[in-house]
């Protein structure tokens, strides 16, 4: 019987983890170099790779690997995969974390429903839904050639759960209709995924709560209020799930979406 120690480590292990510069990125990369795992950054061209490259190797004596792009672009993702499928060694995770989340400024995003916009709606998918069921098409078969393989998706709570909007009143902020119907289809196409690539992939979802940023003071009071843990989740926050869903610790759990929201949907 292994100890947790060895159920826990990643060492030899190689992790794919796409929008990997961005804040969560970084702690889903940071989490899977502490556990001895090496890593395969992905991100838009431009992104400062080098700067969180050099910030986990400070600390971490792993490879990292960086590969820049744009998952909203078909060509850009297929040169990915190819890529990837070129190297001998072995791919044993994917961290499918980039997501489409828009702004105030891009037209019919943040908008009431008659005004959303079509061609916003698919560019949402297409990184949001299109861009992970390419990847895993993509890479499955050198996943099945590796050990201990998974997927971890990562959709929200508004996957799950329709968007109450009061929380967003007198902010610019809001709930698009396409960002929450991709993510929930994201989760509908992990259990679809993990029934169809078994035993050989484990397929498994974390839907976060709402993260802290710099969001409205009165948002963040109405958000912790409806929340039973009184409180944003951190960045921190979704280090312990990475890690059972990257690791043996969860040899035999697949095609579940783990909430991860500090209750707020439990109500």
């Amino acid at each position: 019987m292994r100890d947790i120690k060895t159920l826990m480590s990643l060492k030899g292990r190689t992790a794919l983890i796409t929008g990997a510069t961005g804040k969560i990125g970084q702690e889903m990369a940071q989490t899977v170099a502490e556990l001895g795992g090496n890593l395969i950054l992905v991100d838009l061209p431009g992104s400062n790779f080098k700067k969180i490259e050099q910030k986990i190797l400070d600390k971490h004596n792993i490879s990292i690997n960086n590969i820049a792009c744009d998952l909203e672009d078909e060509k850009s993702r297929q040169d990915l995969i190819d890529i990837v499928n070129k190297d001998p060694e072995e791919l044993n995770i994917i961290i499918n974390n980039a997501a489409f989340v828009g702004d105030t400024n891009l037209k019919g995003w943040i908008s009431d429903f008659e005004s959303q916009d079509l061609d916003t709606w698919r560019r949402a998918f297409e990184v949001n839904l299109t861009a992970i069921f390419h990847l895993s098409k993509g890479l499955v078969g050198k996943l099945k050639n590796s050990k201990s393989s998974s997927i971890i998706n990562i959709s929200s709570i508004y996957g799950v759960n329709g968007p109450d909007l009061t929380l967003y009143e007198n902010t610019e902020m809001g709930n698009p209709a396409a960002y929450a119907s991709s993510k929930g289809g994201l989760v509908q196409f992990t259990r679809w995924l993990a029934t169809s690539i078994a035993p050989n992939v484990r397929v498994n979802c974390i839907s976060p709560g709402g993260v802290l940023r710099d969001q409205p003071t009165e948002f963040i009071k109405r958000y912790e209020t409806r929340t039973p843990l009184k409180r944003m989740a951190s960045e921190e926050d979704l280090k312990g799930i990475v890690a059972y869903l990257a690791s043996d610790l969860s040899s035999y759990v697949t095609g579940q979406n783990i909430i991860v929201d500090g209750g707020w949907t439990s109500w």
